[in-house]
Parts: C-alpha cells; sequence; structure tokens
C-alpha cells in the first residue's frame, strides 16, 4: 500500500510538473512579450487600391510622436496625425501582435472622415514598454488615459474609440469603465469575447488541444507574472456596462476570432448599437475587401453621435 501511495505522489508530481511547464511554455507564446509570427496574416493589396493609398499615406504622413505613463509605471508610446480645424479625434488600438504602424487603412479612413487620428503602440507592443500582453484588461485602462491625454493636449471635444481584434475587445472592456466625458461611441472590428474563451479557441486551432487543464493553468501563471486572469478579461461582462453607441464589425470567414463571439458581443450590449456581418471576409479584412463600403458603413454609424 506504501509503495502505491509513493507511485501515485510521485506520478502526480510528474503531472503537476508537466502541467507548469506546459503553462509556462504557453504563457510565453501568448502573454510574454515577444515575436508573435504564429498569428502574422498578411493581404495582398494591389497598388491601385484605396486601402494601399492609405497605408502609403499613413505611413509617410507627419506625425507627432506622444509618449505617457501607465498606471503601473509603463512607457506608452503613440503617433498623433492632426485633421485640420478638427476637434473630433479617434482613438485606435491595434490587434494582438501588432504595432501602430499597421493601423495606416484604419488610421486613413478616419482621417478622411475629419478626424485626428491617436494610434498607440498597446503595452508590450512596438515602442511602448511592458512585458506582458493584457489581451485587452490590461490594455482598457490605457485606452482611457489615452483619451484623457487626448483631452488634456489638444482642442478635441469628441472622441471615438476603436479597435481592431486585441485592440477591438479592450476597446470593448474599456466601454464599461467610467468613462471621458468626451468619449461619444466605440466602434470595434473583429472582437473576443474574454481572454479565455480566446485562448481556448486556439488552444484548439493551432495546436489541437482542449482547453482544460491547459488554459486554467496558463492564467494562473499569468496572475502571478501579469497580474491577470484570463477570467477577468471579460468583454461580455464590460459591455454590459456600457452606456454608450457601440457598433461591433465582424467577418462571416473569421477563422481566428469566431464570428459568433461579436454576435455574443452585440445580444449583450444595450441600445444603441449596430452589428454589421461582412460576408466573406476574414480576421480584420472587411475594410480592405471593401473599403468604401467599410467607410460609409462607420460614418452613418457615427453621424448620429459625433457632430
Amino acid at each position: 500500500m506504501k509503495k502505491w501511495l509513493i507511485t501515485i505522489g510521485v506520478l502526480l508530481i510528474i503531472l503537476i510538473g508537466g502541467l507548469i511547464g506546459a503553462g509556462s511554455y504557453f504563457y510565453h507564446v501568448a502573454i510574454a512579450r515577444g515575436d508573435k509570427s504564429f498569428v502574422t496574416q498578411s493581404t495582398k493589396l494591389s497598388k491601385k487600391s484605396q486601402v494601399y493609398a492609405e497605408k502609403y499615406w499613413y505611413l509617410h504622413a507627419k506625425k507627432q510622436t506622444w509618449t505617457i505613463k501607465s498606471a503601473d509605471g509603463l512607457k506608452l508610446v503613440a503617433w498623433y496625425l492632426p485633421k485640420a480645424g478638427s476637434h473630433k479625434t479617434v482613438v485606435l488600438a491595434h490587434g494582438f501582435a501588432g504595432n501602430k504602424s499597421l493601423m495606416g487603412a484604419w488610421a486613413g479612413m478616419y482621417h478622411e472622415l475629419g478626424y485626428n487620428v491617436l494610434a498607440p503602440d498597446s503595452r508590450a507592443s512596438g515602442a511602448s514598454a511592458g512585458n506582458a500582453i493584457g489581451y485587452g484588461w490590461l490594455e482598457r485602462k490605457d485606452d482611457l488615459q489615452w483619451a484623457r491625454t487626448v483631452v488634456k493636449r489638444t482642442q478635441t471635444t469628441q472622441i471615438v474609440m476603436s479597435g481592431i481584434s486585441m485592440g477591438a475587445a479592450g476597446m470593448t472592456m474599456a466601454s464599461g469603465e467610467k468613462q471621458v466625458p468626451q468619449i461619444k461611441a466605440y466602434v470595434v472590428d473583429s472582437p473576443f469575447t474574454s481572454a479565455k474563451a480566446i485562448i481556448s479557441y486556439q488552444a484548439g486551432q493551432l495546436y489541437h488541444l482542449p482547453a482544460f487543464p491547459l488554459v486554467d493553468v496558463t492564467s494562473a501563471i499569468t496572475k502571478l507574472r501579469a497580474g491577470y486572469t484570463f477570467g477577468e478579461a471579460d468583454a461580455v461582462t464590460q459591455v454590459r456596462k456600457n452606456k454608450l453607441p457601440i457598433m461591433i464589425i465582424a467577418g462571416t470567414k473569421d477563422d481566428f476570432v469566431p464570428t459568433r463571439m461579436s454576435r455574443d458581443l452585440y445580444r449583450n450590449a444595450k441600445q444603441p448599437k449596430k452589428l454589421w456581418l461582412v460576408k466573406g471576409a476574414g480576421h480584420t479584412t472587411a475594410i480592405t475587401q471593401n473599403y468604401v463600403a467599410y467607410k460609409r458603413q462607420v460614418a452613418h454609424f457615427l453621424a448620429e453621435y459625433v457632430k
């Protein structure tokens, strides 16, 4: 009997050690700052396309570099592109493994619609400091701090909060917090419902692994190292508290963040709200599939709330 207990104890130690090791590996893959090339998606653009023109303009336009310090002491960096005479600004959040330089299509669109554009590098990305990605939960407070900075540094009287992918989820999470008075609406493209939901989904998609217990172990490690759990990073809970207009955009062929997540967020959001599902579009590709329609839909939604 004693030998059996010792054997079982040894096996448990090996099992627990293996889970901790696997959790640490996935923490490095999903949360820790570093190369995330496994999620890189490239869309070939014709040089004649409007999106190509917007990206070219954005990268070569004269920009101001802004910096702030986050609530937890990180130096965060953004580009600011003014629009002459405008008193409205969009704060534009990039996606997982992205950075501000990749936001040309959206920055150009909002600039054409008459907005100043502030495009930050999120924590642990681009030129911003930080060692842990927050899956929107840590970034939500940074987004609102950027909005407050816009008010302090410019003549802005109206702000739109917008983002794609993880940036969209972070903005959705920000919508449930106490708002900066100048914020008038949210526009989010391809958001996920929660960190736990998207990481569980990707564990199956990329690694063919069940979510339990690996995701829970990785979440516990994330709590120790980054200060939050995957369960906390919940956009559904946050959008239920949101009182501002929100537009949710998603492609019907999104295999990176399932379209059903946008439907879930829309279902839990209060009025006024809009869900635009773009037939055949993949993850954040609605704007490249039909730039004119994308711009028209966003402009029409915002026209009622931003003057």
